[in-house]
């Protein structure tokens, strides 16, 4: 959206006060992330840059701010546009109203749908839009060869994104037992991208582990659970990444590794969060109103989102208020509880009062074909019984975290089949490859979703986005199954052979380009009616959709088998005879 030619000379000009800027923002409290100070002064702008930071005698051009802060545009470090579900122009619709101007996005959930052709279309539908979206290319994609991916991404396809002026350099290199052992794939992209940033991925890595991980090249983590977690990765020389998603809140459990000594080396992320979230609680600008509350200063806190993360990535151009910079600016009247009521990207007012103003039309960009090639007769929900009635491994949801516990469970049995037990929270799961038509169907089981009844599913399973299912009887998962296929993509909730809500999400089986109020509607829609059916998490389908990501530990579901991250490998169901 700012695009706009700009003639350096005319904006040294305006700096110089020798020519009229295009605007001017009176009567600031100018939140100055270099000295921590609050100005009172007026902004000048002039084309989508900041001309001027002092008193500006006269201007045709002005907004009041009637003594309101003005910091600069959040910068979100870490996001997958993917999981908001919706298409990055609706994405946008929810973010910058709440200040958010820059986001750094990693599109390896499409990339694991349609590969090169996938990230293509997220630069081409977030071209010129108000809210300015660097990409990282995506490292992973399958993210291990555990699991079944629709593409596959090498490091001379990497090296030629990399050319794109919006990319930044490598996303979140996930495989960490590759990185620690030197597989030679994952070190060939690391070594392409070694004159550029390279963002890390090592849920609960420590020791040797960590400092092998850290030599290899990573440079940012945002996967800490616990202060102690965040403070090794701190001391060597790690970014932080503090994250506040929808189904990983680790903000307040992470605030007291957090230190003035510090400070500098920590940025916000959403990674993951989805529409209610973002449109009633908000994203980086919730995650700062978070720290405040935890004690942090609000300044500091303000850093962590501006000129913390702009460092980084080597965002020279953004993070601060300063001439020279672009003017992405946020305005709001309590310092203490910063709520944005005036947004400008590129110089330009797109949002008032929490409502997007004056945007153009979103992007034409033509997303990827279907992809949703299922063998429905090959495909079998049935777990045979052990003669000896052995324990089962079971996956434990742990609510509000994408990290897993593993149980023993002596499932119920009927007809020498394993069935679920929902008295008992005992549940069916199934992960059904839905790229290449192989009727191939990873079975297990799952406890802590809550289910009484009925089943829910989706296409939506990190990070190769198969079909996933939970249910507490085979009909009902498969009603949900075949509903979600036959829509291109999306989230179902069956019972019996009755389909009870629908989201469907024709992009990749992961987005929508609808509004994403309607996108929130439908959303809202399916989370109920999961839970009428019992469950009592705050998002069954994000719980689910981690259940399948096989580099979070601790027990995750492939369509390749039960994986265990810790010791990287797939694994039976029945644990070993004693």
């Amino acid at each position: 959206m700012d695009g706009r030619p700009v003639d350096r000379y005319a904006l040294l000009a305006v700096a110089r006060g020798e020519q009229i800027p295009d605007l001017v923002l009176r009567n600031a409290r100018v939140v100055n992330v270099f000295t921590a100070e609050i100005e009172e002064t007026d902004v000048a702008v002039f084309g989508p840059y900041i001309a001027a930071v002092r008193r500006i005698p006269d201007a045709p051009n002005t907004i009041d701010l009637e003594g309101r802060f003005l910091a600069p545009g959040f910068i979100d470090a870490h996001v997958h546009i993917e999981s908001s579900l919706a298409s990055p122009y609706q994405f946008a619709r929810a973010v910058v109203p709440r200040g958010t101007t820059t986001v750094v996005c990693d599109p390896h959930e499409i990339a694991n749908v349609h590969g090169i052709a996938g990230i293509q279309y997220m630069l081409a539908a977030s071209e010129g839009i108000p809210l300015d979206v660097r990409v990282m290319a995506s490292s992973c994609v399958p993210a291990t060869p555990l699991g079944t991916a629709g593409a596959s991404l090498d490091a001379d396809a990497l090296a030629d994104l990399a050319r794109h002026p919006r990319v930044l350099g490598l996303a979140e290199v996930m495989n960490f037992p590759g990185v620690v052992a030197g597989d030679p794939d994952v070190w060939s992209k690391i070594e392409r991208f070694r004159d550029a940033v390279i963002d890390g991925h090592a849920p609960g890595l420590s020791g040797p582990g960590l400092a092998a991980y850290v030599a290899a090249g990573p440079g940012s983590d945002h996967e800490c659970t616990t202060a102690d977690e965040a403070r090794e990765k701190l001391r060597l020389g790690m970014m932080l990444f503090v994250r506040e998603a929808t189904n990983a809140r680790n903000l307040r459990d992470l605030v007291p590794a957090l230190t003035p000594a510090n400070f500098r080396r920590v940025a916000l992320c959403t990674d993951d969060r989805q529409p209610p979230d973002l449109l009633d609680i908000g994203g980086i600008d919730h995650m700062i109103r978070m720290l405040i509350e935890e004690g942090i200063d609000p300044v500091e806190a303000i850093r962590m989102a501006t000129l913390n993360p702009a460092e980084y990535f080597g965002l020279r151009d953004r993070g601060a208020i300063t001439p020279g910079r672009r003017a992405d600016l946020v305005a709001f009247r309590d310092l203490q509880r910063p709520v944005i009521d005036l947004v400008l990207a590129g110089g330009r007012v797109v949002a008032r009062d929490g409502r997007d103003v004056g945007w153009p039309d979103a992007p034409r960009a033509e997303p990827p074909p279907p992809s949703m090639h299922v063998d429905w007769d090959a495909v079998r929900l049935e777990i045979p019984a052990t003669q000896d009635r052995r324990e089962a491994r079971a996956i434990r949801v742990i609510p509000d975290q994408i990290v897993t516990g593993e149980e023993r469970v002596r499932p119920a049995v009927r007809d020498g089949r394993v069935v679920a037990d929902p008295e008992r929270d005992i549940l069916v799961m199934a992960v059904v490859e839905r790229h290449h038509g192989t009727g191939r169907v990873g079975l297990g089981l799952v406890t802590g979703a809550g289910l009484r009844r009925g089943a829910i599913a989706g296409s939506i399973a990190h990070d190769h986005h198969n079909l996933i299912a939970i249910g507490a009887d085979e009909t009902s998962m498969l009603t949900a199954l075949r509903a979600v296929a036959a829509t291109g993509g999306g989230l179902v909730v069956a019972d019996g052979d009755h389909v009870l809500a629908s989201l469907p999400l024709p992009i990749g089986g992961l987005m929508s380009a609808e509004p994403i109020e309607v996108i929130r509607e439908w959303l809202d829609a399916v989370v109920g009616a999961a839970r009428q059916l019992g469950s009592p998490l705050h998002d069954p389908f994000m719980a689910m959709s981690f259940l399948g990501l096989e580099v979070i530990p601790k027990l995750k579901l492939t369509d390749l088998g039960l994986v265990d991250v810790d010791e990287f490998r797939t694994v039976d169901l029945w644990a070993p005879a004693i």
